[in-house]
C-alpha cells in the first residue's frame, strides 16, 4: 500500500472520529493525538513521483484536510469553551462563599484629626 493511500485512510479516520459524537472527550483527544502523530510521520515519507491514483487522492486529500482542520477548529473551540466555564463557575463559587473578598476600598474616608 503506498504512503499516499496510508495517508487518506488516516486522515478519513481522523475526521470520522471528530465527527462522532458519542466518545468521551478524553478518548477522543488521545487517539486524535496518536492519529495525528501517525500522520505526521507518513507525510514526511510523500515523495514524488505519483501514480495517477495517488494524483486523484492527492486532490481529495486537499478537501479532506480542509474538513479536519475545521474539525479541529470545532473541538478546540469546545474545549476552551469548557475551561472558561469551569473558571467562571469557580470565581463565581468563590464570590458566593466570601461576597465581600474582592471589594474595593476606593473612597474610603480618611480623617487627619486625631
Amino acid at each position: 500500500m503506498s504512503v499516499v493511500i496510508q495517508f487518506h485512510h488516516l486522515t478519513t479516520e481522523l475526521i470520522q472520529l471528530l465527527e462522532d459524537r458519542g466518545i468521551d472527550r478524553d478518548d477522543k483527544i488521545t487517539r486524535v493525538e496518536e492519529l495525528l502523530v501517525k500522520r505526521e510521520t507518513l507525510i514526511g515519507d510523500i515523495h514524488p513521483p505519483y501514480s495517477p491514483e495517488e494524483m486523484e487522492i492527492g486532490k481529495k486529500l486537499n478537501q479532506l484536510n480542509g474538513r479536519l482542520s475545521q474539525l479541529l477548529k470545532l473541538e478546540k473551540a469546545a474545549v476552551q469553551k469548557d475551561i472558561k466555564d469551569l473558571q467562571n463557575k469557580k470565581e463565581s463559587n468563590t464570590k458566593y462563599v466570601n461576597p465581600y473578598q474582592s471589594l474595593a476600598t476606593d473612597g474610603m474616608f480618611y480623617d487627619k484629626r486625631k
